[in-house]
């Protein structure tokens, strides 16, 4: 279970936007869409989705510079992700595999490097896509 933060009001403010959007936002959406709520400076929402991603609450996929809440609650904070990203429909979930997060713990590469963090990305097609 990830550790409660105490969240400032700009954080609060910017993961509850990403949150209840479901899928990934990129940046300056959410400063579109939290400039009603006095956040302003493209600053204050890189400095908060920063620290979001920092304490695991938020997940940036790269591929889409987008930004997505956390949906497991087992995650590893932000050094260790996986999202399946649907090649037709664009839906991105995050993968939580405990056969593969224990593969990847104890993964070394062929120069004998272990890794500390990171961020795969698996490109296809989602139930709903291939069935169409």
């Amino acid at each position: 279970m990830q550790k409660e933060h105490n969240l400032s009001k700009n954080q609060k403010i910017i993961f509850d936007i990403i949150d209840k959007s479901g899928e990934p936002m990129k940046a300056y959406s959410i400063l579109f869409s939290v400039q009603k709520k006095g956040i302003k400076a493209p600053l204050q929402v890189y400095r908060a989705l920063d620290k979001l991603v920092e304490i695991g609450k938020i997940h940036k996929v790269e591929s889409r510079n987008a930004f997505i809440a956390c949906q497991n609650s087992n995650c590893q904070i932000s050094k260790a992700t996986a999202f399946s990203i649907c090649e037709n429909c664009e839906n991105v979930s995050e993968i939580s595999n405990s056969k593969l997060s224990k593969y990847l713990s104890n993964f070394t590469d062929d120069s004998g490097m272990k890794y500390s963090k990171y961020n795969l990305e698996f490109f296809g097609l989602c139930k709903n896509c291939k069935t169409k």
